[in-house]
């Protein structure tokens, strides 16, 4: 993994550095709550969300309560045991701004 998180993403496209910082004000979102976030369509999301994926600076959890979702977090933001468990949201998707 590359210690300063945003040197890897220096030379990544402008929607993978807006998700990026979008990550970094918040603990985890979904990919809808992303798109509602940055304003960008979803199409464009899940490439910036592959682009981060490939510099090795994203987390992905999967929901446990809908499989069909995911949870994305910066990779240094990984959960600590005080956070509740992998999958269960203390709030819903589109309000976890």
């Amino acid at each position: 993994m590359v210690t300063d998180p945003r040197e890897a993403v220096a030379d990544l496209p402008p929607s993978a550095k807006l998700v990026f910082v979008v990550l970094e004000n918040h603990e985890r979102l979904t990919q809808a709550a992303i798109a509602e976030e940055t304003l960008l369509p979803q199409r464009t999301v899940r490439y910036a969300l592959e682009e981060l994926r490939e510099a090795d600076v994203l987390h992905e959890e999967l929901n446990i309560m809908d499989a069909r979702q995911r949870f994305y977090s910066l990779s240094a933001d990984e959960p600590d045991d005080d956070d509740p468990p992998v999958g269960l949201a203390s709030e819903s998707p589109a309000s976890a701004r």
